[in-house]
């Protein structure tokens, strides 16, 4: 009889035993990764502010017992800090924690105004210090992981979205360094660095255009694989980050981009 493929990976239940704690947790990015922990056995807390859009996760019969959700704003402190709280409290450890909480604003040095750039500082990278900050100590009693949602706009930028990329870049200055200080008591600290992804966000953002499926179909384009990534893709760069497998990986940025940032301007006829 051919057993070839009837074995499970050996990574399918391998957060059995541990949770999860992951902010922006309830939509896009961040429920692909709660889901993907959760089906390979995780204790899942997760913490938004749209809590009410994790009730696929809460409703799901496979996961009853090992996820609960809190809302949660990132952008303030006291809110971290309980949502830790009630993690510890339901799960007893922290063994990973995972920001994708963010948000997108559009604008250049001339047009962004100061409520924009502070919402999007507010979110972005004031929301993942104190996740960081908020978490570590737990994170050091299990010599757990902490992942960053950044962008490849930490690398590079478009036009008009200044904060947006000057947030992301500063994320990967708070990968490092933490990565760095930390590495003594055995935590992790890593950025995933998406392209495009089919998420909320985008479609938001696509709207504000007259053609939203052009800028779908312009977005596709623009990646060599000729499309934008899935949700469950970036989550599975985040699982591996958060795992045993990535046991000797800190201080990384991650890309996940199908190739957006390989071509250099030109067309050189070769």
């Amino acid at each position: 009889m051919d057993t070839e493929n009837t074995q499970p990976p050996s990574f399918a239940l391998e957060f059995s035993g541990k949770s999860a704690l992951v902010f922006g947790g309830a939509q896009g990015i961040g429920a692909a990764v709660a889901q993907l922990l959760l089906e390979r056995g995780a204790r899942v807390t997760v913490a938004d502010l749209r809590v009410e859009s994790a009730h696929h996760l809460l409703e799901d019969e496979g996961f009853q017992g090992r996820v609960q959700a809190v809302k949660c704003d990132v952008r303030h402190r006291n809110e971290v800090d309980m949502a830790l709280a009630a993690h510890l409290e339901r799960f007893g450890r922290l063994d990973a924690a995972i920001d994708s909480a963010g948000i997108q604003r559009y604008g250049t040095l001339e047009t962004t105004t100061d409520a924009d750039w502070d919402d999007v500082m507010n979110v972005n990278l004031r929301g993942a210090f104190y996740v960081a900050r908020a978490c570590i100590a737990a994170l050091k009693q299990t010599r757990g992981s902490l992942t960053l949602v950044a962008s490849v706009q930490s690398f590079a930028s478009q036009r008009s979205v200044l904060a947006y990329t000057v947030s992301k870049h500063a994320l990967l200055g708070l990968v490092r360094s933490a990565a760095l200080d930390y590495a003594p008591q055995g935590v992790r600290v890593n950025a995933v660095c998406p392209g495009t992804v089919d998420t909320p966000m985008l479609h938001a953002a696509a709207a504000l255009d007259p053609h939203p499926q052009a800028v779908l179909e312009a977005c596709n384009q623009m990646h060599p694989l000729g499309r934008i990534a899935r949700s469950s893709e970036v989550a599975e760069v985040i699982a591996f980050l958060s795992s045993e497998r990535a046991s000797f990986v800190t201080g990384a940025a991650y890309l996940v981009d199908g190739g957006l940032l390989l071509p250099i301007g030109g067309n050189p006829d070769v």
